[in-house]
């Protein structure tokens, strides 16, 4: 099958119905194109996100099925449990945007890579300065010791990263994230592809067909005025 060439001149170009996505690799739906803040959130919106490596030209993914966590279905371990009793670390929210995502890129071993190249950098940073990307964050002692990133179309947050620098530390950013977007009205967190790390705090994999009946539904939906004011 052949796959669609998105125009870097047009960023509300439609994508390809999602079933032409490949099979292998999973969800592989179209390429190029651009990271315009126009383009990324019709693209979230309608259950496409951005993945490539250094190198390679901007992918289009969708996978099938898609991990999501639904807040009423969060998971805390006794572990997990004890540690947020500690209060180890302070939780802020878009105090430190450019810092998170510079942690998510950095690589997690000595020979490894990133995803996170410097173009999706700026474009991520570019849509929280229009306040459509949002940091969680903890912090100890004064440094940035945690954290998570992604963007918010109605009453959905679609995650896209996370890094730690100590135990449990994006564990609980999490945690908080999600108790928070609950309070807000936030319905779904898009968690993507299936981790271990996600499944065991609540997350689960849905079929891309419900998931895109979600996104119809939901992102036409407001969350609480007062989400990411305070």
């Amino acid at each position: 099958m052949q796959l669609t060439l998105l125009d870097p001149d047009h960023p509300h170009q439609a994508f390809p119905p999602l079933h032409k996505a490949l099979k292998q690799p999973n969800g592989l739906l179209a390429f190029g194109g651009c990271l315009s803040p126009q383009r990324i959130v019709n693209a979230y919106r309608h259950g496409v996100f951005p993945w490539f490596n250094p190198g390679e030209p901007i992918l289009w993914w969708s996978p099938d099925p898609r991990l999501v966590l639904f807040p009423e279905h969060l998971n805390i371990s006794r572990s997990l449990a004890k540690t947020l009793r500690k209060q180890l670390f302070e939780i802020r929210y878009d105090t430190a945007f450019r810092q998170v995502i510079d942690a998510c890129a950095a690589p997690r071993s000595e020979d490894g890579g990133t995803w996170i190249t410097d173009d999706i950098r700026q474009a991520y940073v570019a849509l929280h300065h229009l306040g459509i990307a949002h940091s969680c964050e903890a912090w100890q002692d004064g440094q940035l010791v945690g954290g998570l990133y992604g963007i918010v179309i109605g009453q959905v947050f679609f995650g896209e990263s996370m890094f730690h620098r100590k135990t449990d530390a994006s564990k609980v950013v999490f945690v908080h994230l999600v108790r928070q977007l609950s309070a807000w009205g936030y319905q779904l967190i898009d968690c993507q592809v299936s981790s271990e790390h996600l499944l065991s705090l609540g997350a689960a994999e849905i079929p891309r067909s419900r998931f895109v009946e979600l996104l119809d539904r939901l992102c036409e939906q407001t969350p609480s005025t007062d989400a990411w004011q305070a």
